[in-house]
């Protein structure tokens, strides 16, 4: 086998396990399989170029992913170790894993706004009001612990088995409604498909989850493992759900990547010696999150090839395609500051009414096409979120219409079609560089626009002012700052 495996590429090969290539008209090289490396595949490009096969995805040398060179080795056609000229000695993975673990609320499904509406609901028959300030001390806790805290604060005439049995009802008329939060899907098919192990564990009872991720399409399917709290001694922070995923799937702790939104979730990730990934499901709190191993703004900025798995293919110059969405409304005068201090006049979406769309999407920079009701139909980049710079208290949508207009266009019907994502939203130290970088994704969003893949919503029915009422539209004031 040997000896034939040679003749048809050229290479020498290593120990077992053997591994055939999957690419034969590639020159393959099997790197040094021990008990404490994983096995590795790679194919030489050119002569001073390689790139590495984990999992079945080819990971580019050229953009400097470096190992550790004291866990994996190159068998070279010589049969010596040879590290690329291109290839860095530094530890650019964090670390290898060879299965994810994910929670589920606020990680994969949106479901804050269902939280709120069930205890708007609920408190509003006692008098109480429930604005969301409250939603840090419920944050990754089990069902139990979050009503306990309920009650106590509110100071509700029931006790926590009574509210629960109360509120449990609501919610499972509402799990039809929960989306998919951006990337979830995206995230899950892909690992599906390059056949890495992924496992789903949640504080919730696993009756709960069983019920939520029915009504996503192949998402059970996808899970080798689903626990839930009620299965385990002690829930998140505890690190006991996470250990009995990493044994169900016989995989040690030490190779799992977890991906959390919550500070209890990351403590027990940390806790079971796991990697941690977190992605804050509360805005502006990424400073509470240090224990994690990396923290993201939202699953869209999920980079897997830092943790040697196969990396996300679908981005295209600079931007990720996203399904597209669509919001607008009259243009009205507001404060001034994107011509006065910025020099780009952006308009600013007014937050009332549409929190609920708003909230579904990160913040970050986006792109599309924008609709003058008069005018037509124009380029656009736009920021959602807080703007850290200028530290906004409320979350704003401002869109820049890639256009010179001679002048102002109060009042008019401004709709825009978002259909590709650039980056997260970041603070800059200067007001220069925010400028600068507001340019860049402008021209990012110039060249992108004129791509097939975006330049067909260009003629979407909605820039030309059809009503149309789906539950993905919407009509609100703007403001042109």
């Amino acid at each position: 086998f040997c000896n034939f495996f040679e003749k048809m590429h050229g290479v020498g090969f290593c120990s077992p396990p053997f591994q055939f290539p999957p690419f034969p008209k590639q020159r393959f090289f099997m790197l040094k399989h021990s008990l404490f490396s994983p096995v590795f595949l790679a194919t030489k490009r050119r002569k001073s170029q390689y790139s590495l096969l984990h999992s079945g995805a080819l990971l580019p040398v050229n953009t400097n992913y470096a190992m550790r060179s004291s866990r994996i080795r190159i068998i070279s056609e010589g049969g010596g170790v040879c590290m690329t000229e291109k290839m860095s000695t530094a530890n650019t993975f964090k670390t290898l894993v060879s299965c994810v673990i994910l929670d589920l609320d606020g990680t994969l499904l949106s479901t804050d706004g269902i939280v709120s509406e069930v205890l708007k609901v609920f408190l509003g028959k006692h008098g109480k009001q429930w604005d969301g300030r409250e939603a840090h001390k419920i944050l990754g806790k089990t069902p139990f612990e979050a009503a306990a805290v309920i009650v106590e604060d509110y100071g509700l005439p029931c006790s926590t088995i009574e509210f629960i049995s109360e509120i449990t009802p609501m919610f499972s008329d509402l799990w039809c409604k929960i989306k998919a939060l951006p990337g979830a899907n995206r995230l899950i098919k892909h690992l599906n498909s390059h056949g890495v192990p992924m496992a789903l564990a949640s504080n919730s009872p696993r009756e709960s989850i069983e019920a939520k991720i029915s009504y996503h399409k192949g998402w059970k399917e996808s899970f080798a493992v689903i626990i839930g709290g009620d299965e385990v001694r002690t829930g998140k922070p505890s690190p006991d759900i996470f250990l009995e995923v990493a044994k169900r799937l016989g995989i040690e702790p030490s190779s799992c990547l977890v991906i959390e939104d919550s500070l209890p979730g990351v403590t027990a990730g940390k806790t079971a010696g796991m990697e941690v990934v977190a992605v804050p499901s509360l805005p502006k709190q990424t400073h509470r999150y240090t224990a994690a191993d990396e923290v993201i703004n939202s699953l869209l900025d999920l980079q897997l090839e830092k943790w040697g798995l196969p990396p996300f293919e679908d981005w295209v110059e600079s931007t990720l395609p996203i399904d597209p969405w669509y919001i607008g409304g009259p243009v009205i005068k507001g404060f001034g500051r994107g011509s006065k201090v910025l020099g780009i006049p952006t308009a600013n979406l007014s937050t009332k009414g549409y929190e609920p769309v708003i909230s579904e999407h990160p913040a970050g920079v986006y792109f599309g096409w924008a609709g003058l009701s008069t005018r037509g139909v124009f380029k656009m980049v736009m920021n959602i979120g807080w703007n850290p710079y200028f530290n906004n208290t409320e979350k704003a949508i401002e869109p820049w219409l890639l256009h010179e207009f001679n002048d102002d266009f109060y009042g008019e019907e401004l709709r825009l079609v978002i259909v590709g994502y650039i980056r997260p939203e970041a603070n800059f130290p200067s007001l220069e560089s925010l400028i600068e970088k507001i340019h860049e994704d402008g021209k990012i969003a110039e060249r992108a626009l004129d791509l097939p893949l975006y330049s067909n919503y260009k003629d979407d029915i909605y820039l030309k002012g059809e009503i149309l009422n789906d539950g993905a539209r919407s009509s609100n004031s703007l403001n042109l700052i």
